[in-house]
């Protein structure tokens, strides 16, 4: 025990004197998976040029909006704690006191334990101080500064800053929280976005520096947030789940008809907190003063019904940061009010929590197409920042060098979610695929709906021009039922016709198509098992789509159970289901590669483990068989694939347990996984260049898009060194200091 607080105190050392960058420089990747003692390392081979993190932490920043204390700890890790190690500015925002019934108590405790709300609300506060200066420090007992701060002339905030680490922040509104997890009750976020309550009041916690109780209006809430980014200039913004799937068609009734409505799996409080964070996003992206950020929103409560898809011990890990928000370790920290919530205690890994303990997914599941070769070769790859869609260009066909990121698509009023599909049309334009959130505003419903960007041309310098963004609308015309269609998966068939895929309300899919790329067609359904919402969504989000070497598309979609299939049975026909996979659950998106003679092929991760399965399906009326698993390297989401070289020769990518790029060729079997320390967000994509090498990015928590590249052709060829590509995003990131009153 000894050498490891010595250990220890070297690092707190570190984080004084550089801010976290050397220990940054220390981590590398695969940190995260180095703080479970005793488990083996997963084999990894390095890229050429390995080495630190090639995203400079000095030009990251994280800022996380959420409801409650936990919030983060259940549903952003292991994210959260990647992006804190790095030595990145972290600020968490926590908008209500989460103060609940007032008991810190566990579950079942047979003695009752008095009720009080601001005690309670300061022991949460307690737990989430050491959760957090255990992921910075690696001591869960180092100290923090507090103080009031004011974001808004009238308002104060508590603003707490770890002293070890002090790009570690943690914000909290302590506003009065709803108290239940779906019953209408005005005084809640929930009620504030709505109108139903003019002002939401706070709670003040046990001996908090703030002297009064406020009352935000809905307007101040967004502008406080406004004031945060601002002050952080985050790269990134994390929130949870602002489309919560419903749990049951039955509408619950409320005294005022503005909170009557569905049952979700997610909390109330969760899924209000990410409509003020959308809100305030909207009304930051006209700020110069910080690069426009790449957001990320997270699944709630919605894990507990989805398979689980962290290994295990990446898991453990994260049941183990819970332990100490939840005192399990029995610490003293000195304040009558308690040191940490009870109600989680030591029960998030293996208790009724488990499954969001298990599991971390991203509203998004990420495209498999979001870099495509353009009508000369050069290869495009399209992202969201800021709301915003930008294009980085490769300046010659093969070349390996990209200009960029440049806007495209016009201004829209409303923010682009997180991802982009792109197809190529046989004529040799890109089509662009997105989805927007129309917030409320007067005249206009929230809703979300499908948008699509026609090329119209090429400037004098290689970039791809496009038309206006155009919406194509929804499947669901019902703006509340909109907010759960799904991300799009698009595909064109040789004799010119543009589909485009999504997931329904009722989890289910429709489609719209384009033939010969000219007007859509109205929305129709794919036939296939939509039915009512039981125990679980039947289609979780992370489709994908693909033409055949015959013509034929094919459709893919994972459940709680398997992964579901839709064929053409002819060309040009639109697909019908197939006969059932029997592949097993997927743990995440899946995503299909076309090869010769009609085969497909689907990868997945496979629930519980995270490894990545490769699914083969041969022929007209073949059956689906798992032909190969990867080695083991932890992580989760979507694996990204690309052909590479000849017959069924691939190359993957995908996250790992450091929250970095792997990369691996398929040449009749998996070879090793190549590690690069690129910290990204959403989706690695893949995809051949002119010269048939595959090609891999990423796009890095700076918000730059990163690339690797083959040496030669081929799916066994060696890669060079991960780079960095283009320009960085428009305007400077802010300084990782303190966040300082106005």
């Amino acid at each position: 025990m000894a050498e490891r607080r010595t250990s220890l105190v070297t690092r707190r050392r570190l984080l004084r004197a550089t801010g976290g960058g050397a220990l940054a420089a220390l981590a590398g990747a695969g940190f995260w998976a180095r703080l479970s003692p005793g488990e083996p390392f997963t084999h990894t081979e390095e890229l050429a040029g390995s080495g630190p993190p090639l995203a400079d932490a000095r030009n990251q920043s994280f800022l996380h909006v959420v409801a409650h204390a936990d919030d983060a700890l259940y549903f952003m890790n292991p994210n959260l704690e990647q992006g804190i190690r790095s030595g990145a500015r972290s600020v968490t925002v926590c908008l209500t006191g989460g103060e609940s019934d007032g008991r810190n108590a566990a579950p079942g405790t047979p003695d009752p334990v008095p009720r009080n709300r601001a005690d309670f609300a300061r022991a949460r506060t307690n737990g989430l101080r050491a959760a957090h200066a255990l992921m910075a420090t690696g001591d869960a007992r180092s100290p923090w500064d507090l103080e009031a701060l004011s974001l808004l002339p009238g308002f104060q905030v508590e603003l707490h800053t770890l002293r070890a680490a002090p790009h570690n922040q943690l914000v909290f509104l302590e506003l009065v929280e709803a108290r239940t997890v779906s019953a209408p009750r005005a005084t809640s976020l929930r009620g504030l976005w709505l109108g139903v309550a003019d002002t939401l009041p706070t709670l003040r916690p046990a001996r908090t520096p703030v002297p009064t109780v406020h009352r935000y209006t809905r307007d101040q809430l967004i502008a406080t947030l406004v004031a945060l980014l601002e002050r952080v200039r985050p790269t990134v913004v994390r929130t949870l789940d602002p489309d919560a799937a419903h749990c049951s068609p039955d509408r619950q009734s409320a005294a005022d008809p503005r909170l009557a409505g569905l049952r979700y799996y997610d909390h109330q409080d969760h899924t209000a907190s990410a409509y003020f964070a959308l809100a305030a996003l909207a009304a930051y992206r006209g700020s110069e003063r910080g690069r426009p950020p790449v957001l990320e929103s997270y699944l709630g409560y919605e894990l507990g019904v989805l398979p689980n898809n962290l290994d295990n011990r990446t898991a453990r890990r994260k049941g183990r940061v819970l332990d100490v928000y939840g005192w399990a370790d029995g610490r003293r920290c000195g304040d009558p009010a308690g040191c940490g919530d009870r109600k989680v205690g030591g029960r998030s890994y293996s208790g009724g929590s488990r499954n969001w303990t298990r599991s971390t997914r991203l509203r998004a599941p990420g495209s498999n197409a979001w870099i495509r070769p353009a009508a000369d070769g050069r290869l495009a790859a399209f992202a969201v920042l800021g709301g915003r869609a930008y294009c980085w260009t490769e300046t010659r066909p093969g070349g390996g060098r990209f200009t960029g990121p440049r806007p495209l698509g016009g201004d829209l009023r409303d923010l682009l979610d997180s991802q982009i599909h792109a197809v190529r049309h046989p004529g040799g334009g890109l089509w662009l695929f997105a989805v927007r959130t129309v917030l409320p505003d007067a005249g206009r419903a929230h809703r979300r709906e499908l948008m699509a960007a026609v090329q119209t041309g090429t400037a004098p310098t290689g970039e791809p021009l496009f038309a206006r963004w155009q919406p194509l609308g929804s499947p669901d015309h019902d703006p509340v039922r909109s907010l759960e269609i799904g991300f799009p998966a698009a595909v064109v068939t040789p004799d010119g016709a543009v589909h485009v895929f999504v997931r329904t309300w009722g989890g289910g899919l429709a489609h719209r198509s384009a033939p010969h790329g000219r007007r859509w067609t109205p929305w129709r359904r794919l036939e296939g098992q939509a039915g009512r919402l039981k125990s679980a969504p039947d289609l979780v989000d992370g489709i994908d789509a693909c033409v055949d070497s015959h013509g034929r598309i094919h459709v893919v979609a994972p459940s709680g159970r398997t992964v579901h299939h839709w064929v053409s049975h002819e060309p040009g026909r639109p697909p019908r289901p197939a006969a059932a996979t029997g592949l097993p659950e997927a743990a995440g998106p899946v995503s299909l590669v076309p090869l010769e003679d009609g085969a497909v092929r689907a990868l997945f991760r496979q629930a519980g483990t995270a490894q990545v399965l490769i699914a083969e399906r041969q022929g007209r009326i073949g059956n689906w068989r798992v032909a190969a698993q990867c080695a083991p390297m932890g992580g989760y989401g979507r694996v990204a694939a690309a052909p590479a070289g000849s017959g069924d020769g691939m190359v993957l990518a995908a996250r790992d347990d450091a929250g970095h790029v792997r990369v691996a060729g398929v040449q009749g079997a998996p070879g090793p996984w190549w590690t690069g320390r690129v910290p990204h967000v959403a989706a690695a994509g893949a995809v051949q260049d002119a010269a048939g090498r595959a090609v891999v990015v990423a796009l890095g928590n700076d918000g730059r898009l990163y690339t690797v590249r083959q040496r030669a052709a081929g799916a066994d060829a060696p890669f060079g060194a991960w780079r960095p590509a283009g320009a960085p995003p428009p305007a400077q990131a802010g300084s990782r200091g303190r966040v300082r009153a106005l």
